[in-house]
């Protein structure tokens, strides 16, 4: 993730708007002003670390131990195919001449 700096180190050349309410305005203006940073800043830090937390979410899979254990357990003792497998299988060796 990146943090202000970073930011502010990329070249910027896009732009991003938003219609808020003026309460909206203010209250995210005070937020800014108490950490330090712009309006701008406020806005860009908060909404990469909210995106990166959505990202992360849906693209990392989490398992329980339980979970873990049994994932682990189907890689290293896999099932013996059913019978639909194993005649898909040899359907595909005989017209594929194998």
């Amino acid at each position: 993730m990146l943090n202000s700096t970073e930011t502010q180190d990329k070249t910027r050349n896009a732009r991003l708007e938003a219609r808020v309410s003026s309460d909206q305005k203010d209250f995210f203006q005070r937020a800014a002003t108490l950490t330090g940073r712009t309006l701008s800043e406020l806005v860009i830090d908060s909404t990469q670390e909210a995106a990166a937390k959505i990202v992360q979410e849906h693209e990392v899979i989490r398992l329980s131990r339980q979970e873990q254990v049994a994932f682990v357990n189907a890689l290293l003792n896999p099932a013996e195919p059913g019978a639909r497998i194993k005649s898909a299988v040899q359907k595909y060796r005989q017209k594929a001449g194998l």
